[in-house]
């Protein structure tokens, strides 16, 4: 169930030129919502942009009690909308529907839960690892980026005890290259462990992953990153073609997603 609600801004922590992290008072949604789900964020109280911005839910705010008092969202200025968002102040009020989409589905059998994680993409994650972490569950995160100014937040799972790997594709920090090198060298020395894979990112890095995924015989699950513009199915914005049983038809990203297993999506029809 989604609920629309006005919600004041917390805090806005800027991380860099570019991104940052916002924190919305919206304990009902918080208390609704499941890892992996998102919220559509109206970027202005006025018309213009008119259309929301999806956001993944990124950390499930508590109080001192444990109750949940809010969301947060990691932005990355790339827009219009984005830019809006930077610039937003403790204390505006913005209205924020959701939780929207289906979440994180969960994998009992999996000895192993590996994240691989782009740029923004990692923000379906936070939530994850947290529920991961309650169970004592075996963590990776594999979080690669153009350069260390895109990697945010690593330090945060790592208390959550999951194992870090992290990749740059400029050197600046951890591993040169892409991220899903050092994926493919884990997964062709792991110990026949049963590893389930979960990644968001770049269109081109979440197809690697599922390949990998397929050829190592890994559970794949992709959180995509369609362009939506209302968020509840209305407006056909955010449609993907799958193959169920041999017979390709599209779907709605917002309602049959954003998780997919990989091994339905026909990644030839993808929009990068």
């Amino acid at each position: 169930m989604a609920i629309d609600v006005l919600a004041q801004i917390v805090t806005n922590r800027a991380l860099s030129a570019d991104y940052n992290v916002v924190e919305f008072a919206a304990p009902d949604l918080a208390r609704l919502a499941e890892p992996g789900q998102f919220v559509m964020v109206k970027t202005s109280l006025g018309d213009d942009p008119l259309l929301r911005r999806p956001f993944s839910i990124f950390e499930i705010l508590r109080d001192t009690h444990g109750q949940p008092t809010g969301v947060s969202i990691l932005n990355k200025r790339v827009g219009v909308g984005t830019n809006l968002i930077y610039a937003t102040k403790p204390g505006e009020r913005l209205n924020v529907l959701g939780p929207l989409g289906q979440p994180w589905p969960g994998q009992p059998d999996a000895q192993e839960h590996w994240m691989v994680a782009g740029g923004v993409g990692l923000a379906p994650f936070v939530t994850l690892a947290e529920t991961l972490a309650k169970t004592n569950a075996k963590m990776r995160l594999f979080y690669g980026g153009r350069s260390a100014s895109d990697l945010y937040y690593a330090s945060l799972f790592e208390t959550l005890g999951a194992t870090l790997v992290l990749t740059t594709e400029d050197g600046s920090q951890g591993e040169k290259g892409r991220v899903t090198a050092p994926l493919e060298r884990a997964l062709s020395a792991r110990d026949r462990a049963n590893v389930t894979l979960y990644t968001c990112g770049p269109t081109p890095m979440m197809r690697a992953v599922a390949t990998l995924g397929a050829a190592h015989h890994c559970r794949t699950f992709v959180s995509l990153e369609q362009v939506m513009g209302c968020g509840m199915g209305g407006c056909y914005s955010c449609v993907v073609q799958v193959n169920d049983h041999d017979t390709p038809h599209f779907v709605r990203s917002c309602i049959e997603g954003p998780v997919f297993d990989a091994s339905r999506i026909i990644w030839d029809a993808l929009v990068h």
